[in-house]
């Protein structure tokens, strides 16, 4: 008998994946159209260098502050959760996706924990998880502004008839009573609400938090939550069809199929997609006015459009639907030609109307917000640019680079990581930016919505978990795996410990200081005898060569085709080093003249790295007077910012030094101009010494 049982408990043991080998942040290994997948969430960890540096601040710094925001009086997050756990009394506070904003910190701690196994985060993550278990209903649906509303009004009654204030008893009997529900109660009642927002953030902390710790309590919480939206999709997929703003659930639910390969998550996938076409009166603000297959331009919130055309590409990674690669090649090559800034970011306009969803009939203009314009409509100090716009344009290209092993989506998701998605957060991991505008003057006429310092809580405060996820999980998109094939796609200094199809395990040490250095050595540090594989490094497109060479000199590969991969291919073993060279060359970028506001600027790059010039570095001189000529030489120069190691950029420039433009349009040239030195700083690192000024757009001098 205990030969019996030990011998199931060893078959069980071998069909479930090791911690070492749980699927990283998207499981495409099983994906029938993917050409390539993650590594396991635990197998990259930063060393040091840029992304060590930026990790240690991460986890050491960033999750425990927004743990404290969470629980202040400020964001009401945690307590919303207490309330409906019926462990505090209370109304709920806060926009209603403020229970998604939780589940992002959540998934965020999750996978630090993967990397550093904290027992404090662990404990933290605990004791949220417990009061999401006693919130959520029955049935998956969990939603605080409807949980809570249901709660204070049975114990109202309750207190009402009985004439005294309710027992912790008679609270814990009456959360229990609220957690029996059926899809139509309370469920999806107005579209703006956000519930299957929450629901899809829900759903991914719960398989992330489940991938990093081992443990089912979030994930039992998450298939609940995927079941309660596949019940909603097979009985009333109109309504659903409706609830579809900012719809993180598209990705949820593909990444749910892939965990379980229930066809049923599959089957939702596909449907939520189809029924975008049922919305009476839909609108380019939410991509439904016309149904998706005859969407060919990137349209409307981008934050909503981003996701959006993320969760098509997931579909497309588990369908193969030729249909949809048209339509997202299209609507990639609109967004990266015509509607993209230069640091990666989307989604130009503050506010405006839809180019497309109009007649132009008197008092027919449909509205959009937070939004892609026209194209070549890519404003300098009105850009919105919202950070979660930016992280889901990353995630589209991300899968789009999965579906393909086309190089191009990969500069896309680096140039995200450093200068659209990065500058979303402050360099001592505390304090924040909403939006990522080009240029922040003193002088704008008029003042702009969002805050122009950094600040640890916003109104909305829907960027900052999302940043903070998204930055801890970088090192997830480092390198990626096909059939005997290593694809290196992001450099830093790693250690990295996966299996590579038809080789088996492997290890690697990464050495590098990039992005400030070009040199990357690559160390085989475990491998089983002798193995036939390809190493396929990634070509930046703002390369003009690169080389690789074997450290015994027996294989070279050169290189001047940018967006693509070098690929060295032979028999390796234990010990074998890769020493490839990214020469770094600091480079004036000019844009479109279809983009009028860039017209007779540049923009100045390093490497991945967009710079900008900040008043703080200008020693009083006024940031509207700066021209760079075009034969500028730069030197970059080691410095720090709050502590952060960058390198900055000095040069000669010219100041103009003009009178003052109040009250005045138009003058005369001046052509008299003096020399000036200057010094540039990563875009990242901009608005971490106070208030002031800054742009990215400079004049071009003579």
């Amino acid at each position: 008998m205990k030969r019996t049982t030990l011998g199931m408990a060893l078959a069980i043991l071998s069909a479930v994946p090791s911690m070492a080998q749980q699927n990283g942040i998207t499981d495409t290994g099983k994906s029938r159209f993917a050409v390539l997948t993650s590594t396991p969430i635990n197998a990259v960890k930063w060393t040091d260098g840029f992304w060590g540096e930026r990790f240690n601040v991460f986890s050491g710094t960033s999750v425990q502050s927004m743990w404290e925001t969470w629980q202040s009086d400020k964001s009401h997050g945690f307590h919303n959760f207490l309330v409906a756990a019926g462990e505090k009394r209370g109304r709920r506070h806060g926009p209603p996706f403020h229970d998604g904003d939780m589940y992002k910190w959540l998934e965020a701690v999750a996978s630090v924990y993967a990397i550093n196994k904290d027992p404090e985060l662990e404990n933290i993550m605990d004791r949220f998880i417990g009061c999401i278990v006693k919130s959520q209903r029955e049935d998956g649906y969990i939603h605080t502004p409807v949980i809570v509303a249901e709660l204070n009004k049975r114990l109202a009654e309750l207190e009402k008839n009985t004439g005294k204030e309710a027992t912790q008893e008679e609270i814990d009997n009456t959360v229990v009573g609220t957690k029996v529900g059926t899809a139509k109660d309370g469920a999806f009642g107005n579209s703006l609400n956000f519930e299957t927002y929450n629901l899809g953030h829900l759903i991914t902390a719960g398989l992330v938090h489940k991938r990093a710790t081992g443990q089912t309590t979030l994930y039992n919480c998450a298939v609940k939550a995927a079941d309660f939206l596949c019940s909603f999709y097979e009985n009333n997929a109109e309504a659903l069809a409706r609830n579809a703003v900012c719809p993180s659930h598209y990705m949820a639910i593909a990444e749910m199929y892939r965990e379980t390969g229930n066809p049923r998550y599959l089957k939702t996938a596909k449907g939520m997609i189809d029924i975008r076409g049922m919305v009476e009166n839909g609108t380019d603000d939410n991509q439904d006015r016309v149904p998706f297959r005859e969407q060919y331009n990137a349209m409307g919130h981008s934050v909503r459009a981003n996701y959006l055309y993320a969760g098509v590409a997931d579909l497309y990674l588990e369908s193969g639907e030729e249909q949809l690669m048209k339509n997202l090649t299209s609507i990639w090559n609109d967004i990266v030609t015509r509607k993209m800034y230069i640091t990666g970011a989307c989604g130009a306009l503050y506010d405006g109307t839809s180019p497309d969803g109009t007649d132009y009939k008197p008092d027919n203009v449909q509205k959009v917000h937070q939004s892609y314009g026209r194209p070549y409509q890519l404003p300098h100090s009105t850009a919105h640019n919202e950070t979660c716009a930016n992280i889901g344009n990353m995630l589209f290209n991300w899968r789009m680079f999965s579906a393909t092993g086309d190089a191009k989506y990969v500069d896309i998701v680096e140039n995200c990581f450093y200068n659209s998605i990065l500058p979303g957060i402050s360099l001592d991991g505390k304090k924040y930016f909403y939006t990522n505008p080009m240029r922040m003057s003193d002088e704008l006429p008029y003042k702009l919505r969002w805050p122009k310092e950094r600040t640890e809580y916003i109104s909305c405060f829907c960027c900052p978990p999302n940043t903070l996820r998204t930055l801890c999980q970088a090192q997830d998109y480092a390198y990626s795996v096909g059939n005997r094939e290593l694809y290196i796609n992001m450099y830093g200094a790693n250690t990295l410990s996966t299996k590579i199809e038809n080789v088996g395990d492997i290890e690697i040490k990464q050495e590098t200081d990039y992005p400030w250095d070009g040199k990357i050595k690559l160390t085989i540090t475990k491998l089983k005898g002798k193995k036939n594989f390809s190493f396929k490094m990634r070509v930046p497109d703002w390369a003009k060569k690169a080389v690789a060479t074997t450290g015994d000199g027996r294989m070279k590969v050169e290189t001047d085709s940018k967006s693509s991969y070098m690929e060295l291919t032979g028999e390796w073993k234990k010990g074998d080093v890769i020493n490839i060279d990214i020469p770094m060359e600091t480079r004036l970028i000019e844009a479109n003249p279809l983009v009028e506001e860039s017209r007779g600027q540049i923009a100045v790059q390093r490497g991945p790295i967009v710079y900008c010039i900040e008043s703080n570095d200008l020693n009083g001189t006024d940031i509207d007077n700066i021209a760079i000529p075009l034969d500028a030489k730069f030197t970059p120069v080691e410095t720090k910012i709050d502590g952060s190691r960058i390198m900055a950029l000095e040069t000669e420039a010219i100041n103009r030094a003009e009178k003052p433009w109040t009250g005045t349009l138009y003058r005369e040239v001046k052509t008299d101009k003096e020399k000036v030195k200057i010094r540039l700083i990563p875009y990242y690192a901009w608005g971490n010494r106070g208030k002031s000024e800054m742009t990215v757009w400079i004049p071009a001098g003579l």
